[in-house]
């Protein structure tokens, strides 16, 4: 019989954007490094059902589940902080909590009592609190649970009070509160000012929550003095006042976390026994980004949500875990793709080793990745393209290889007479756009002698999949004839799941999301692949740049 669960609160203060889900995925890291099994939920307040129809803008990446679930972007730091797998269950709205109460209220399940935030909406997130401590048919360890948004939203205020019964209803052993907040440095007094903690901790107590942990956001180490002015007036022991200095690279947060004694501090409040960290993976993983030993490469990105970095989070570390395995740098080049249809592939793309077309929504900037595809073919960059980035690949070979000069997606072009990328079946009828794409994990089988199969050193593998478009089985007899290669699909061979072309140094698309299954000690294989094929190109490119220099030096007479 496993114990029961404890908890983790993490909420945060004074600004949005402060790094709770960083700092709840690291607390996860460090508490596994001592072997403690632990998840992570993530409470979001918004209405919305889940992320998945909000703009790449308004929320960053849809982070998606193996079970099918779109979720928000700091399940996918749970996933590369930890060994746990996230699923419908590690995140919910409001919207999803008030559609539950309200289902329940219309089926007669509260016997007629009159349905109010307290006790109803209360008690059934706590319903899905505990809910998701459960996995593989026991509870975890420890369960760390962030409220998204900040203290004093009014959209915060169930869930927060959900957690001051949940804490009552425990005991002060089984739940420890850790509230992030910021400690700013005023340059035009030279200073740090504590008074946006004080009145931030101030606001959770006026509400019922004292935080026993305080990670303090700041960009200089915090002096004993300032924790012990922070501690006095937030009623927190002075070693649980954490600093959380900024670092250069996100995983090295564990290690700074770990220096400042957090899970030490968390492992005494909960009373629970555990092994000293072994952080030693953590160690290594920063060493290698922060001193790569073969040089650097240089990948362009090619969207349309170039302008928020967070729309592409999971792939950007994807990159950066395939250097950390090349022990090379990865130096990325955010471009718009409406920028090269204004301004024409080689003025834009030039000096990139790689070429990399993420996925998307909508027709804007599509001929501008197309282009993007054509120059990687045409010069020989190594090119990978995911999602809506294989199926535009798909449609470039189509028009300039295979002879279908009006080639399209019926995603973008209705009436497009060859529609080498279409509507899947099961997704004409559909109406409603939240939750019903082709969503979660499914398997996909490789065909032999591929650079796919090579990768993966497999013929069977599951990925994970959003999308409603796929490529069009009408068209597929003849793209193959004109060179374009399946090396994945369905188990039943319907649908294409990866493309690729023979005589390129890497050109590869895959239907599905790799990036969501990747782990910075794990990178995952076609990323670690593309950035391989990147590295070398940079590399020979350096080569013939130093050659080229120095044959231009002047001979000497003698």
């Amino acid at each position: 019989m496993s114990r029961p669960t404890k908890f983790v609160f993490v909420t945060g203060g004074v600004v949005s954007s402060i790094g709770k889900g960083l700092a709840a995925a690291s607390v996860g890291a460090l508490l596994e490094a001592r072997g403690l099994r632990v998840t992570n939920l993530k409470l979001d307040p918004y209405i919305n059902v889940d992320p998945g129809t909000m703009s790449p803008y308004q929320h960053g990446e849809v982070f998606v589940t193996d079970d099918g679930a779109e979720g928000d972007l700091d399940l996918g730091h749970y996933e590369r902080f930890t060994s746990s797998r996230m699923q419908r269950t590690n995140n919910f709205t409001t919207g999803k909590v008030y559609e539950a109460v309200i289902s329940k209220e219309r089926k007669g399940q509260y016997l007629g009592a009159t349905v109010q935030v307290i006790p109803h909406i209360t008690d059934e997130i706590k319903a899905r609190i505990r809910e998701a401590t459960i996995e593989g048919g026991s509870s975890v360890d420890v369960a760390i649970v962030e409220v998204g948004g900040t203290v004093g939203d009014i959209e915060s205020l169930p869930f927060l009070e959900a957690l001051r019964q949940l804490k009552l209803e425990l005991g002060p052993q089984n739940v420890v509160s850790m509230h992030v907040t910021l400690v700013p440095h005023i340059a035009a007094a030279g200073e740090l000012k504590t008074k946006p903690t004080q009145h931030s901790v101030k606001q959770m107590r006026e509400i019922g929550i004292q935080p026993d942990i305080l990670i303090c956001r700041t960009d200089r180490p915090l002096s004993r003095s300032i924790k012990e002015k922070i501690s006095l007036f937030s009623n927190v022991p002075v070693d649980s006042v954490i600093a959380a200095i900024d670092v250069s690279c996100i995983y090295e947060l564990p290690l700074a976390l770990n220096a400042e004694g957090l899970d030490t501090k968390i492992c005494e409040q909960l009373n629970i026994w555990s092994r000293r960290p072994d952080l030693t993976p953590w160690h290594r993983v920063v060493e290698r980004f922060k001193t790569p030993q073969k040089g650097a490469t240089t990948i362009g990105i090619i969207g349309k949500y170039v302008h928020l970095r967070d729309s592409y989070k999971s792939l950007h570390e994807s990159l950066i875990h395939a250097g950390i395995a090349h022990d090379c740098k990865v130096e990325l080049r955010y471009i718009d793709s409406e920028n090269i249809e204004k301004q024409g592939a080689e003025a834009i793309l030039a000096g990139l080793d790689g070429i990399l077309v993420p996925g998307g929504f909508g027709d804007r900037g599509t001929e501008g990745k197309i282009e993007a595809i054509r120059w990687a073919r045409e010069k020989g960059v190594p090119f990978f393209g995911i999602c809506l980035g294989m199926q535009m690949a798909v449609v470039e070979f189509a028009r300039h290889l295979a002879g279908l000069e009006d080639a399209n997606s019926r995603e973008f072009d209705k009436d497009t007479p060859n529609a080498v990328v279409d509507l899947m079946e099961g997704q004409r009828g559909v109406r409603d756009k939240g939750g019903t794409m082709r969503l979660g994990a499914y398997p996909c089988t490789l065909q032999p002698g591929t650079v796919a199969a090579k990768l993966y050193g497999a013929q069977e593998i599951s990925e994970r999949h959003r999308h409603r478009y796929e490529v069009s089985n009408e068209h597929r007899e003849l793209l193959v004839a004109k060179g374009l290669v399946v090396s994945g699909t369905s188990p039943d061979k319907r649908l294409v799941e990866m493309v690729e072309l023979k005589d390129h140094p890497f050109f590869v698309g895959c239907q599905f999301h790799p990036e969501f299954k990747s782990r910075p000690m794990a990178p995952h294989p076609l990323f670690a692949g593309f950035v391989g094929a990147a590295l070398e190109r940079a590399m020979a490119r350096a080569g013939r740049s130093a050659q080229t220099a120095k044959d231009s030096q002047p001979h000497s007479m003698n």
